[in-house]
């Protein structure tokens, strides 16, 4: 990632992040939204608050993502 990911602001994405909100999705509004950035310069996955578009963008890299996400489907979060 590039040194200038620090306070990255959602905004500062614009033409770069075609963001998104996963089909598990309820609508209700508590959403996280994702942006796939692993073909640009910042190399990650993004994410904000779907309720605060304008509000910060944290970004990941792609393998630590993608090691979330298959840690979740295998239910290791569960309570």
């Amino acid at each position: 990632m590039t040194p200038h990911n620090r306070n990255l602001m959602a905004p500062d994405l614009a033409g770069v992040a075609d963001w998104f909100t996963s089909s598990y999705s309820n609508g209700g509004g508590n959403c996280v939204e994702a942006a796939d950035l692993i073909q640009t310069t910042y190399g990650a996955v993004a994410l904000r608050d779907s309720k605060d578009p304008a509000g910060p963008a944290l970004l990941f890299p792609s393998d630590a993502f993608a090691s979330f996400v298959a840690d979740v489907r295998e239910g290791r979060f569960d309570g």
